[in-house]
């Protein structure tokens, strides 16, 4: 049986991939040869800011299908570390060390979040920031071992977010409290009020509402900037003491090992703020309190029997005004599966012979919704569980617990001279046309289309298509200025006109600071190639390409490509180190 609290970590893990993987990243690229090792180490090094090895920093190798914690290893004195014996697979390689955090990753970065035997990979953490005040009462007397919750409300781009990082900690018996190890970003600060992670026996406080610095409501709390490194302090609360509504009902599933209810605030806005009820199987109800009044989302998450991996879920919005809300009936439904198997398709070239063959465990495919207005009214916490799958010794994969909306697939492997050749779902059933004879229909490209599931949705044939042959483009980007503008990026576009529509013919990587471009896993063919700069209000360059809908973007990309007139042509398994590409900056 699962307890709520391997609930709780399992839950953790599948956010974990679910954020490591949501950009669509450059493939590594390891070994060329046939003769690679079915068993490695991953190494690597921890720095600080300023490139000081991190000593004693904690490193943890998950696989990304993986269900357990992975391997957890530590550097030496000089930051570096060494996960051994790993099977040849993809891994999520996650740092960390007490008061520092990650740098925060560019949002238009595409460098590759999944590593492999091998590989060796340089990580960076900054001191965290911090934020720090003091609890008092109306008689200005210190509230001893409140909850304190320091959740961001703005990433460090400035962008809202619903489920950001957050930190939950008591005040002293002075009524201080001291966050550290803080993501860079904007914050709201509040004290009391149910916890993050539901009902706890030492929360004397979980019936009041939250109190926001200073003395505020949740829709009047003021926002704080924490910078890495930063301590902001004085940011203290006058401690309201209201009492708080409750919110009460059943989760109605079968077969299940047990269930976790998350609340959420919602509205167009809202400053984020979740807590989550944990249950096991011999009891259905589940019970909020210190809730105030407003508009929330309940998401009810059951778990199936041992061994299962499948998730049951419901939602329902609800409001609170004045009165406590109860009889509440959650009745989950098992979210939807979309199942199919990786083939690969060789090639007789004599340039790619003896080359690596892909590692079926190596190849990851995933499933990423259409953020349209749509899928803004699913949670986020259902989202965040359908995580990739790795395909298994036969090539076989499922995707699993995905929520109702449009989907589209990315696929990452490692395999220098393989290339995605395409991914699409079998063809419809033969249809005979009135007085004509029955004619067999085409498979239906999954790239040029979302695929639409449902709850409990059962899909099946999704097939992926590698195929050998390859090539690589490395070469040195010309300017007129002496500096490469920031983030830039250089895309390569299907000169072919019959290859215009052909969305995995378009590629796009980043210009480094020197100027240097590296595309790789290309298919074989004719290019433009031009280099442009990119935006920070869309997905990354090569994601944005590639979004079924997209259609206008590939044809503005493609008629500037044209006039540049920078073309290549490139063989089978062809490797060109070499390349100047023209830029002028406009």
């Amino acid at each position: 049986m699962l307890t709520w609290r391997t609930i709780r970590v399992l839950l953790l893990v599948m956010s974990a991939a679910l954020c490591a993987l949501a950009q669509t990243p450059r493939p590594a690229v390891n070994t060329e040869t046939s003769d690679s090792p079915a068993v490695g180490a991953i190494t690597g090094k921890v720095l600080n800011e300023n490139g000081q090895p991190l000593p004693g920093a904690l490193v943890q190798v998950r696989a990304v299908s993986g269900t357990g914690p992975g391997q957890i290893t530590s550097t030496n004195r000089e930051g570096e570390f060494r996960a051994d014996g790993l099977d040849r697979g993809s891994y999520v390689v996650t740092p960390s060390m007490p008061a520092y955090v990650l740098q925060p990753r560019d949002p238009s970065s595409t460098q590759s979040l999944t590593y492999h035997i091998g590989d060796s990979v340089t990580f960076t953490l900054i001191k965290g920031g911090v934020v720090t005040g003091t609890v008092t009462n109306a008689n200005g007397e210190p509230v001893v071992a409140v909850a304190v919750r320091v959740q961001m409300s703005r990433d460090a781009n400035g962008r809202r977010t619903a489920n950001g990082f957050r930190r939950e900690l008591p005040t002293d018996d002075r009524g201080i409290y001291r966050a550290y190890g803080l993501l860079p970003g904007t914050y709201v600060v509040s004290a009391g009020g149910p916890a993050w992670y539901g009902p706890s026996e030492q929360n004397g406080f979980e019936t009041d509402v939250p109190t926001y610095a200073p003395s505020s409501t949740r829709d009047t709390a003021t926002e704080i900037s924490v910078r890495g490194g930063e301590e902001t302090a004085g940011i203290d609360i006058r401690y309201r003491g209201e009492q708080g509504r409750t919110i009460s009902g059943v989760v109605n599933a079968s077969s299940s090992t047990g269930f976790n209810v998350v609340l959420s605030a919602s509205g167009e806005g809202s400053v984020p703020w979740t807590t989550t009820y944990y249950q096991g199987a011999s009891v259905e109800g589940f019970v909020f309190k210190g809730i105030a009044d407003g508009e929330y989302q309940l998401v009810a998450m059951a778990y199936g029997r041992s061994g299962s991996r499948d998730v049951a879920a419901a939602v329902k919005r609800i409001v609170v005004r004045g009165a406590d809300v109860s009889g509440i009936e959650l009745n989950t439904a098992p979210l939807a599966t979309i199942s199919g198997r990786v083939l690969l398709e060789e090639t007789k070239v004599p340039e790619c012979a003896d080359k690596q063959r892909p590692q079926f465990s190596e190849i990851i495919v995933s499933a990423w919704h259409d953020d349209n207005e749509a899928a803004k009214e699913t949670p986020l916490a259902l989202w965040s569980i359908g995580a990739p799958a790795a395909a298994d010794a036969d090539g076989n994969f499922i995707l699993r617990n995905l929520a109702a909306g449009e989907y589209y697939f990315v696929t990452r492997f490692t395999a220098k001279y393989w290339y995605l050749q395409s991914i699409a779902f079998p063809a419809p059933p033969v249809t005979a046309a009135s007085g004509a004879a029955k004619v067999a229909s085409k498979p239906i490209d999954a790239t040029v289309a979302w695929t639409k599931v449902k709850a409990g949705d059962r899909v099946s044939g999704l097939t992926v298509t590698l195929a050998q042959g390859a090539a690589t483009l490395r070469g040195q980007l010309v300017s007129e200025r002496q500096q490469v503008p920031e983030k830039l990026f250089v895309y390569l576009v299907p000169s072919e006109r019959e290859k215009t529509e052909a969305v995995l013919r378009y590629y796009a990587a980043p210009v480094s600071p020197d100027g240097k471009i590296a595309l790789h896993n290309i298919a074989p063919g004719r290019y433009w190639v031009v280099a442009q700069t990119f935006s920070d209000d869309a997905p990354t360059p090569l994601t944005k390409l590639r979004l079924p809908h997209e259609t206008a973007t590939r044809a503005r990309l493609r008629r500037d490509a044209e006039a540049a007139k920078n073309e290549i042509e490139l063989k089978p398994c062809q490797n060109v180190s070499d390349f100047q590409l023209a830029f002028k900056p406009q």
